[in-house]
């Protein structure tokens, strides 16, 4: 059977939820499961946080930049070394997307090249309208460093928290630093909703005017009127039902994950030539999404994609880390501020079988194919 990177993990309850949303009728995208999700969302994140379910992460995140003011002719400073949708909600919006390097200890948006490429892009004329940051694979940023940039230049982060639902910085919850945050609940997430996100935001009002663009913008009127373009943006409440149940397995979910990176660390232990990625302080928490690795192939004689053919010729699955995106095709007119720190991770790592709910034989099966490599010096 094949094992899977990071598959969806149920608790139990989530059944329950859906069949209460089919016994209500309450199958479109408003209704008891979506306020619920919501209120056990922000009661998760605290901080006083509002929260508006929604499709998706990207739909979040399209809305956080259109809340924002961003606009067509405008650039959005964006950490390269992430999945697509951080970016492509700016090109939706007709703006410029510039892209900024990693730094090494977190793999995130590197506050040294962020200044820079600030610096930079006033000096051409063009300040940038705002900052999106990744918390990579759950790794949270170094939050202080960028928010002091942000403070310093007066421009607003959008927190991309997609991988990060249960991550901490300093004790305080992944999802709570930014002027708004984004949520993602695919499949493969720490918890899932099938499909879905949410916005978050510290303001009320925000909240509400998101769900008003993500209802497709209609106006207070007895008939259908329309002043601002909206969007089909809003969770179902079937989906949503999902969501309530697994905010009740959240913590053992990212418990278990954790687990997982403990479980190659143990693995690589005795090795110089693959290094886990794991927090470089006690002032981080990840909830590793995904466990990843880098090879130092320069002393190892093997690559990661050695490692990666190697698992899936016993039906294991793993994945190349996100290619950053200043060298994606469709970037690559893209600005770019940095060095080759993203582009040095993206050659040399992997990202390893991560789920919750991987059992214990099929942690014999990644283990007895990842110590033939541990073994070789």
């Amino acid at each position: 059977t094949k094992i899977y990177l990071s598959s969806p993990h149920m608790g139990g309850s989530e059944i329950n939820y859906i069949q209460e949303a089919f016994d209500s009728n309450w199958i479109a995208p408003l209704g008891p499961n979506v306020t619920g999700f919501e209120e056990s969302l922000e009661n998760y994140l605290g901080n006083d946080t509002f929260i508006a379910a929604l499709s998706s992460g990207t739909a979040a995140l399209h809305l956080a930049l259109i809340l924002l003011g961003v606009e067509r002719g405008d650039e959005v400073l964006c950490q390269s070394m992430t999945f697509s949708a951080s970016a492509n909600p700016i090109v939706y919006q007709g703006a410029t997307p510039i892209f900024i390097d990693s730094e090494k200890d977190t793999w995130n948006l590197c506050p040294v090249h962020l200044e820079e490429a600030i610096k930079d892009r006033i000096l051409k004329g063009k300040k940038p309208k705002v900052i999106i940051a990744v918390h990579l694979y759950g790794m949270p940023y170094k939050v202080d460093e960028i928010n002091e940039v942000s403070k310093k230049y007066n421009i607003p982060i959008i927190e991309d928290s997609a991988e990060s639902l249960g991550s901490t910085y300093k004790n305080k919850k992944c999802g709570t630093f930014g002027d708004l945050a984004i949520l993602s609940f695919n499949g493969n997430k720490i918890i899932t909703t099938s499909g879905g996100g949410a916005l978050v935001s510290k303001n009320k009002d925000l909240k509400e005017k998101a769900i008003f663009l993500a209802t497709q913008a209609r106006d207070n009127a007895p008939h259908y009127q329309h002043s601002e373009i909206g969007y089909n943006y809003r969770l179902s409440n079937i989906c949503a039902g999902i969501g309530k149940g697994q905010m009740e397995v959240l913590d053992s979910h990212v418990g278990l994950r954790r687990e997982m990176n403990q479980f190659y660390k143990d693995i690589f232990f005795n090795t110089d030539t693959i290094s886990v990625f794991t927090e470089p302080t006690n002032d981080f928490k990840s909830n590793h999404w995904l466990s990843c690795v880098t090879i130092d192939h320069s002393k190892s004689g093997f690559t990661s994609e050695d490692i990666r053919k190697a698992l899936l010729k016993d039906n294991i699955e793993s994945r190349p880390l996100w290619k950053p995106m200043h060298l994606q095709p469709v970037f690559k007119d893209a600005p770019y501020y940095g060095s080759t720190i993203s582009e040095h991770i993206f050659n040399n790592g992997l990202c390893l079988p991560s789920g919750s709910n991987l059992s214990s034989s099929e942690k014999e099966r990644i283990h007895k194919v990842l110590v033939k490599f541990a073994n070789t010096k």
